[in-house]
């Protein structure tokens, strides 16, 4: 379709609306297509080709209705749209980010994780659900799990207590420290154990060695598991099976905690 094609089709579908808009106002004021040919000057013919978006109403002739009618000039034509539709908007937020520099974009995300969870929190603000994070798993090198490596004990003196929207199914939740899982699992926020045991390669799971814990993407090999980060500056780590390291679980959900 040639650009003039376009150019006549828009202008058409413009005077088919401005003239709905005139048949409606007029309808409103009870007057009849004779009516308001006696008040313009004109034939009865000229007002239905207005209606009908036969014949373009000119701007004294638009004037003159918006005195009969008492309505604005605005009011004969479409509603400004949004410079951005839903999905152009989006495409402009990508635009944008990803100019950025790998520490602006995580600064971008960090930021929009937050918004999101203030949002969501604002919108379900009596249906926050209450988790009880009592570990420190390690997204970075390794944290100590717990002193006592009994993983099925609940601490009260060692927990905290935050909230979310959603209540997911889980065993136990736990701290997320470091930046190695990010984008997905960003330092500070709640990582969701399912006590699962090794599901399948590839997955995230809660990683027990050497005295230290890890959130890692985990492949079983025939030595023993490759611990492997979502962020490609770290390097892979190796788990000997004659070093005895453990699946805890697998990460079922993860999330910003919100404020209640």
């Amino acid at each position: 379709m040639s650009e003039i094609t376009i150019e006549r089709n828009v202008k058409m579908e413009l005077n088919i609306y401005i003239g709905q808009k005139i048949k409606e106002f007029r309808t409103k004021e009870k007057m009849t297509q004779s009516d308001l040919a006696k008040v313009l000057n004109t034939t009865k013919q000229t007002i239905s080709r207005y209606e009908k978006g036969d014949r373009k109403a000119g701007q004294d002739t638009l004037f003159a209705l918006c005195d009969i009618f008492n309505v604005s000039i605005d009011d004969f034509f479409p509603p400004i749209q949004s410079a951005y539709t839903s999905n152009e908007l989006v495409q402009a937020i990508n635009d944008t980010v990803v100019q950025l520099t790998k520490p602006n974009q995580k600064i971008v995300l960090r930021t929009s994780e937050e918004l999101l969870a203030t949002q969501e929190n604002e919108l379900n603000e009596e249906s926050l659900y209450e988790y009880h994070v009592f570990e420190k798993l390690s997204a970075g090198n390794g944290y100590d799990y717990m002193e006592d490596r009994n993983y099925d004990v609940y601490v009260k003196n060692r927990d905290d207590v935050v909230f979310f929207n959603k209540d997911i199914d889980h065993d136990f939740a736990s701290w997320v420290y470091g930046d190695s899982m990010e984008p997905k699992y960003l330092d500070g926020s709640v990582a969701l154990i399912k006590d699962t045991g090794f599901d399948y390669d590839g997955a995230i799971y809660a990683v027990d060695w050497d005295g230290q814990s890890y959130i890692k993407k985990v492949y079983k090999e025939k030595d023993g598991l490759r611990l492997v980060s979502l962020n490609d500056k770290y390097d892979d780590k190796f788990a000997r099976w004659e070093e005895e390291p453990r699946i805890i679980g697998k990460v079922v959900g993860n999330f910003m905690p919100v404020e209640r």
